[in-house]
């Protein structure tokens, strides 16, 4: 049993159980008894194996070969960074639901907008992307195209091209929308919606802005109102992690209020971009206001 796992990347069927000689009756409490565990009806994970989300969704496709990991579940095999957590999702290749436990759409998928992540069958990066820009709503689209273009996952032409190849699918106008919402300058979620606040209120400033330090180093600002001279930083999901990693934080913020192109910083949280967007955005119009004013 334990070879088998090894080749089905730890996971066995009921059913390969009692093909190997275990009773049909018999064969789930014979295989707890050995330490295994169960991952949903009919498929079980080998002792010591962590039962983790990458080991369900083999366990499903195993048990059902027609299912391939879609929309959340696909993104967080690329890495598109999503706001809600990913789910075990899944599009049938039979282009029917069946009683899994998951979410199942029934949409056309081709072999060839199919690949291989982790041992995982899921969605190619491009049919992902248009999944995602399809499905979300509004600003969430954007960010997953953002994520997925910034990584260089995919480019911008090829999304577009594979949304007009199904242009009757549902919602294909709002995901082309979002599509020319996307910047693959922003470099996490919170800068995504920081953007898009800031444009809904008819601030468009430069996204990962280049500037020179008074020592001739070259910095990014993640935004900059360069004719006013204020520059905007976003602090992403994680914090900075490590002592040095603070460290170099502080010392690249000194060298910002250094520079000769930037008269002002603000920073800003994800706390602040996600759950007090006005706010942050009449400060932001207030700074430049008080700049203006100053000449």
């Amino acid at each position: 049993m334990c070879e088998l796992a090894a080749v089905q990347g730890g996971v066995v069927l009921t059913s390969q159980a009692v093909a190997a000689g275990l009773s049909r009756g018999g064969a789930a409490r014979s295989l707890r008894r050995a330490g295994w565990s169960l991952l949903h009806p009919g498929a079980w994970a080998e002792p010591g194996r962590e039962a983790g989300p990458k080991l369900r969704l083999r366990a499903l496709q195993l048990h059902h070969p027609e299912l391939v990991a879609s929309h959340s579940a696909a993104a967080a095999a690329h890495g598109v960074a999503l706001i809600r957590p990913w789910c075990p999702e899944f599009t049938s290749l039979k282009g029917r639901r069946r009683s899994t436990g998951a979410l199942v759409h029934c949409i056309p998928l081709a072999e060839s907008e199919v690949t291989v992540v982790s041992g995982v069958r899921v969605t190619a990066p491009v049919r992902t992307v248009c999944d995602l820009l399809r499905a979300l709503p509004g600003d969430e689209a954007v960010i997953a195209a953002d994520s997925a273009l910034s990584r260089g996952l995919v480019r911008r032409e090829e999304v577009a091209r594979a949304l007009e190849e199904a242009p009757r699918r549902p919602r294909t106008r709002a995901a082309r929308r979002a599509l020319g919402l996307a910047d693959p300058a922003c470099g996490s979620p919170a800068e995504s919606r920081a953007r898009l606040e800031m444009g809904r209120a008819g601030l468009h400033p430069e996204s990962q802005a280049e500037v020179t330090t008074a020592r001739g180093r070259v910095v990014r600002l993640d935004f900059l109102f360069r004719a006013e001279g204020l520059g905007i930083e976003i602090e992403g999901f994680a914090w900075h992690g490590t002592r040095a990693a603070h460290q170099s934080d502080t010392m690249r913020f000194n060298e910002l209020a250094g520079c000769p192109e930037v008269r002002r910083i603000l920073r800003f949280t994800r706390d602040d971009v996600f759950h007090r967007p006005r706010r942050m955005v009449r400060t932001i119009r207030q700074a430049l206001e008080e700049l203006r004013g100053e000449g």
